[in-house]
């Protein structure tokens, strides 16, 4: 199961990871058309006209890489870091065994270890995918109407675990 890319939830994710000094921020799809978008996208505002147009834009979007799978993503990540990642999933829907966002905040100032969280789109990670993390984050809770962009909860989210207030 795959759901379209979208380029405007690919800068704005980048920007949130670039203001929140993470390491890099990966676009998952099986999909090799829409790998393929995602490239055209990312050399026009890496590499091509766009770097030079808006140095900020490229700044944050040098952050994106493409995978097809987790498997793939998990296992740059831990060559990269050369240790095991721990994955988090986060959910709209209320999940059984979820941890707060304060919790999981103390459990990241102690970190020694490279963290992967997840986000879906669509109608979200798959429950595979959830059931195989090694933590899933409370819902983002707001009125009855729960269907943030996942860009916005991105943002929440990363301000939730990482912010200074």
């Amino acid at each position: 199961m795959a759901t379209a890319v979208t380029t405007v939830d690919i800068h704005d994710i980048a920007r949130s990871a670039r203001t929140f000094d993470l390491g890099g921020f990966y676009v998952i799809t099986p999909l090799k058309s829409q790998a393929q978008l995602v490239q055209r996208f990312l050399r026009h505002w890496v590499e091509g006209r766009g770097a030079a147009y808006n140095p900020t834009r490229r700044d944050a979007l040098s952050l994106v890489k493409v995978e097809e799978s987790m498997e793939a993503t998990i296992g740059d990540i831990s060559r990269e870091w050369g240790a095991e990642v721990t994955v988090v999933a986060t959910a709209a829907r209320p999940q059984r065994g979820t941890i707060g966002y304060h919790d999981f905040k103390e459990i990241l100032s102690r970190r020694s270890h490279p963290f992967l969280l997840l986000f879906g789109t669509g109608w979200g990670l798959t429950e595979e995918v959830i059931g195989s993390s090694h933590y899933v984050l409370a819902p983002i809770e707001g009125s009855d109407y729960n269907h943030l962009s996942v860009r916005s909860a991105a943002a929440i989210v990363l301000d939730r675990l990482l912010g200074r207030g």
